[in-house]
């Protein structure tokens, strides 16, 4: 019996002596393996061979499918909010590493703040002295009244367009990513507090009492 002519070459089929290429039954034997391990025909799913060797794609943060974000964030104990954009987790996952490293710091907070949070913010640190006798006490040198105490900071987050129907949500959403980030950021010893500013009243925007305007802050 004539072997069976191939439509591909088998590469399995090569590695054996060349008596069994005559053998008609082994070929279509190891076909079935080839294209589970090689996948060397069109059309059918990615092979082992071919997965192992893509493997490093799965570690780029670039290049991995975006069903792998949350894995690969996974491994440096961090996890993606999913209503974020995929570029957004990209780009935060590429430089975690680098964060971890000035994790507490003003530098990092206002990075993040800026990559996750809408609008322009502000981080400020009070450097007034409490009133604290023989520890602050000289008003005008190291003591203002009114000033803020130690280890405290203000973060402000201005939005500036907002879509009508939508302030409250969008206010709510934003405030809750900006604390997320903070209490991730912040040194164990600090607090703060964080306003979200907005335009109130704008003609034909934003000037429906009780739905998307608010008199005052």
């Amino acid at each position: 019996m004539p072997p069976i002519a191939s439509q591909r070459p088998i590469h399995l089929l090569e590695y054996l002596p060349a008596i069994y290429h005559e053998d008609p039954l082994l070929e279509r034997f190891l076909r079935a393996f080839e294209r589970l391990l090689v996948g060397s025909e069109e059309g059918v799913p990615p092979s082992l061979e071919q997965v192992i060797a893509g493997i490093a794609t799965l570690f780029d943060p670039k290049d991995t499918p975006q069903e792998f974000l949350a894995w690969l964030a996974g491994w440096t104990a961090f996890t993606l909010r999913a209503d974020f954009s995929p570029d957004v987790q990209r780009k935060f996952i590429a430089n975690i590493i680098q964060r971890y490293r000035r994790r507490g710091t003003l530098e990092n907070l206002r990075e993040l703040l800026a990559i996750f949070v809408e609008g322009d913010h502000k981080v400020m640190e009070t450097t007034a002295g409490e009133f604290q006798v023989n520890v602050h006490s000289t008003v005008g040198v190291d003591t203002w009244i009114g000033g803020g105490p130690a280890h405290f900071f203000e973060v402000t987050i201005s939005l500036l367009e907002l879509e009508p129907g939508q302030m409250v949500k969008t206010i709510e959403r934003q405030k809750k990513i900006a604390r997320s980030l903070i209490d991730l950021e912040k040194p164990a010893h600090t607090f703060y507090t964080l306003q979200i500013e907005h335009p109130t009243i704008r003609v034909g925007f934003s000037s429906t009492v009780g739905i998307d305007t608010l008199i005052g802050t």
